[in-house]
């Protein structure tokens, strides 16, 4: 089997919706304007529920099959990200410093087109849930969503997301069982010394050797303190200070990010950063704050929702085209929540020879939201096959 013939002449209306949604993009949880386009065309559809105002923007779609049985939860998000959109498109973004650079757009069209299948052929037994959430990129929408009950209020058995892949040959699918993308944890220490004349350096507690050393102590942490096999990043980002060149400055501000799958090493890096910075603080008689936070979990695909939504995967893409054995990302990703509170898959949607996600020149690819549509369509029809079927 291949793309649904009926999700194929869907095409041109995906487009419409993903290029009307990507000319007007919405940042974070603020995503009410696409989350009103998302809720009239499911009406439009004929599927049973809208519901809306969840985790402030978000909107989940029931769609009832045939005959009694489980619920299955399939998400797309809809955020896009603060940067210009110089993709050079007849429909570039209409909003200054905003754009769709990470093919949000594309993933709520196309399980806009999924839902107007599903709604129209109804070749399932249970329940199709669909979740259309905000704030992927920033504060953790999946998340929210999840601590809202979606899962136990809409009696969501297992979860399954898609990503579209840059680089990664069109319409070809790839994962893997497991750790599929990285924990994220971010810090901010800042370095409280005493400021001063330039010309008297005797006379201060110059941050910035100090936050230089700090520096240069934090790549230890993957040099020689980690396991060469385990994935981790440590990564300062970040190092702000001073504002004249005859000035010392009473303080500096060094931040950056932690990668990580392991969660024995993901509390074994925030323990030594912390150390580390007592060390240095310790070592050039001054203080340094740690602020260290923790962000997305690792996401981790079930093994068995995965080898089934692999095989889904075959059945559009055919066989050649499904990679099931990618190494790990060290980008992270927020559907993680969901698949902590729910067994499931993600997965990622090859869209060829493209710039990369977060490149001002992105545009996401229309040819393949018919192979994501299908996708999204026939993992409902096949874990949940109707009785008559």
């Amino acid at each position: 089997m291949a793309v649904i013939n009926r999700i194929a002449g869907l095409a041109d209306e995906m487009a419409a919706w993903r290029r009307h949604l990507h000319a007007h993009p919405e940042l974070s949880f603020d995503c009410h304007e696409t989350a009103a386009f998302v809720a009239a065309r499911l009406r439009e559809f004929g599927v049973d529920e809208v519901h809306e105002g969840i985790a402030q923007s978000g909107v989940v779609a029931v769609i009832r099959g045939r005959g009694e049985g489980p619920a299955i939860g399939l998400r797309a998000d809809m955020d896009a990200l603060p940067m210009d959109d110089l993709s050079g498109t007849d429909h570039v973004s209409t909003v200054p410093g905003r754009a769709h650079a990470c093919g949000h757009d594309g993933h709520t069209a196309m399980l806009l087109g999924a839902a107007k299948y599903l709604a129209e052929t109804r070749n399932f037994a249970g329940t199709a849930v669909l979740l259309f959430q905000p704030a992927e990129e920033d504060g953790g929408g999946g998340n929210v969503m999840v601590q809202e009950g979606v899962m136990e209020r809409f009696g969501i058995e297992q979860v399954y997301g898609l990503h579209n892949g840059p680089g990664l040959p069109e319409g070809s699918f790839n994962g893997r069982p497991g750790p599929l993308m990285a924990a994220v944890d971010e810090f901010a220490l800042t370095v409280r010394g005493k400021g001063g004349h330039a010309a008297q350096p005797h006379r201060t507690l110059d941050p910035i050797p100090a936050g230089a050393a700090l520096v240069t102590a934090l790549q230890t942490l993957v040099s020689r303190e980690r396991d060469p096999l385990e994935p981790l990043v440590v990564s300062v980002t970040q190092f702000h200070a001073g504002s004249a060149t005859n000035v010392i400055a009473p303080e500096a501000v060094i931040k950056g990010t932690v990668r990580s799958y392991d969660a024995a090493l993901r509390d074994r890096t925030e323990r030594r950063i912390r150390e580390i910075a007592a060390g240095v603080a310790a070592v050039h008689g001054l203080e340094i704050d740690v602020d260290y936070s923790r962000d997305y979990p690792a996401t981790v695909n079930d093994p068995d929702r995965f080898a089934f939504a692999a095989e889904v995967a075959r059945e559009i893409a055919g066989a050649d085209a499904v990679d099931e054995a990618t190494p790990p990302r060290m980008g992270a990703e927020d559907f993680s929540y969901m698949l902590e509170a729910r067994p499931g898959a993600y997965l990622f949607l090859g869209q060829g020879d493209t710039p990369f996600c977060h490149h001002p020149a992105y545009d996401f690819n229309d040819a393949i939201a018919p192979v994501g549509a299908s996708w999204f369509a026939r993992l409902v029809e096949r874990a949940q096959p109707a009785a008559s079927a």
